[in-house]
């Protein structure tokens, strides 16, 4: 039985699952990170909230190592000027999942104390009205990466 999962486990682990925690509902799913410019003040960190609990629930914070501190923003068209704003929280509704991704909801991470590289772990945590607080990882990726996402051709 032990061998069998950890079998599993290992090859979970070489498939590439990407969840990295779940709690009261809420689950993460492939949290990334683009890579920064060498001295960049911030990066951004997404990640898919996924809520199979029968009552809705919020992100209410965030907070990263690598940074001074995160920050819940959201991008958004105003009369055709893309405009970035911070958010109080964003409500992952019962049996639904929310995308942050870029050009849509996102972490911000403000005050980066590194470069963010191809291949590093953004370490943190997300903060949930109901859910409590859960570990995350946010896998650093190239600086194009999502591109496709960006567009809305990302899942929803």
């Amino acid at each position: 039985m032990k061998s069998m999962l950890t079998s599993a486990v290992l090859a979970a682990v070489l498939a590439g699952a990407t969840t990295a925690a779940s709690a009261g509902g809420i689950t993460l799913a492939h949290p990334w990170s683009r890579a920064t410019p060498a001295g960049a003040p911030v990066g951004a960190g997404y990640v898919t909230l996924e809520n199979s609990g029968s009552t809705a629930d919020r992100l209410v914070s965030a907070t990263t190592d690598a940074a001074d501190h995160a920050e819940i923003h959201e991008m958004a068209m105003n009369n055709g000027v893309m405009q970035m704003r911070p958010v109080k929280e964003i409500e992952i509704p019962a049996g639904k999942r929310v995308e942050l991704r870029p050009g849509g909801y996102h972490v911000m991470f403000m005050g980066l104390k590194h470069q963010l590289k191809v291949g590093d772990a953004v370490k943190g945590s997300l903060t949930f009205e109901k859910a409590g607080t859960l570990p995350v990882e946010f896998k650093v990726e190239a600086m194009g990466a999502g591109a496709d996402r960006a567009s809305g051709q990302g899942a929803h």
